[in-house]
């Protein structure tokens, strides 16, 4: 079973071009699963011989331990990938995961940031001094915080310019951008290619930033990454933790209640395209949901806005 894990792993990472975040996660319910069919002296099963009846008794397991739903779903979905790989590569005859239904989970509808409150925060952005972002700050600390804030900027204008989820941002090379036709190709799950368009504060922002890159590049020549877009400070490619760092430092810097992360700027990508008139289909197509169900949810996410316009607004409501 350890070498089906290894090569899982391995397939994660090359072939579905799955984010760290859910290798890792991915990993470790398959992990426990191995761990659960090994009590102490005895040895792994083959994957050949497991039926849906041992994962009924492992979900069992991990409800006897308070388990959350949600943590179990996950685990499930983990397993259900995990065997159909297995079956792919002959490790196993059968998927018995797909035997095992999912515990029922509230239906999350994303809270959106209002596209006027999004717009005035990346506004705001635009004209941030580095000066008034710390009280003690060097000449020198002032010069590199400079350079960052013109990435960060290109960063957060392109999450939700192009709907990009963070991994694909972070994983886009050059010649992924084409600056002058406002197109980005990006790579996202499954490893499947779309174009994704962007508008002209996006190209701005990026446009301000290409010479801070190209200064990054030769500050740290032993490092430098020639082929990323978005660098850190050593001029290698940045990661996925960095860019959910820096949504949290400018939502502090602005002073603003908001739960935002990267993956609400692809929110409010979709639900302002939506709430403007776009076509359902499209923004399928801009966000590069296999599944028109995927998608939809953020037609509920709509309803919810329209509700409490209605509430306010309506003398009768």
């Amino acid at each position: 079973m350890k070498e089906a894990i290894d090569r899982f792993v391995q397939y994660l990472t090359f072939e579905r071009n799955a984010s760290p975040a859910t290798i890792a996660d991915y990993k470790l319910d398959v992990q426990q699963f191995q761990q659960f069919l090994t009590p102490p002296g005895t040895k792994t099963p083959r994957l050949d011989s497991i039926d849906h009846k041992i994962i009924r008794e492992f979900v069992g397991w991990l409800y006897d331990r308070k388990m959350a739903k949600s943590s179990i779903a996950r685990k499930l979905a983990a397993l259900r990938t995990f065997f159909k790989f297995c079956v792919r590569e002959k490790f196993a005859k059968t998927n018995p995961a797909m035997l095992i239904s999912s515990p029922k989970l509230p239906k999350r509808v994303p809270h959106v940031v209002t596209a006027e409150e999004l717009n005035g925060f990346l506004d705001n952005l635009a004209t941030t001094s580095v000066y008034g972002m710390r009280k003690k700050m060097t000449p020198e600390a002032a010069e590199k915080e400079r350079l960052i804030l013109k990435r960060d900027r290109a960063i957060l204008e392109l999450l939700y310019a192009a709907g990009l989820r963070v991994g694909e941002l972070v994983g886009l090379n050059l010649g992924d951008i084409d600056l002058a036709g406002q197109m980005i190709r990006v790579l996202g799950k499954g490893r499947k290619e779309r174009i994704a368009p962007f508008g002209s504060r996006a190209k701005e922002a990026l446009e301000e930033y290409w010479p801070v890159r190209e200064e990054l590049l030769f500050r740290n020549r032993k490092t430098a990454n020639h082929q990323a877009v978005f660098l850190n400070r050593e001029a290698a490619r940045l990661g996925d933790r960095d860019v959910r760092a820096l949504v949290k430092k400018y939502v502090r810097l602005a002073n603003v209640d908001w739960d935002l992360h990267p993956h609400s700027l692809r929110h409010a990508f979709a639900t302002h395209l939506l709430s403007d008139g776009a076509d359902l289909r499209a923004i399928q197509e801009l966000l590069g949901h296999a599944s028109l169900s995927t998608t939809q949810r953020y037609t509920q996410a709509s309803i919810q806005d329209l509700i409490k316009v209605y509430d306010k607004s309506h003398p009768h409501a």
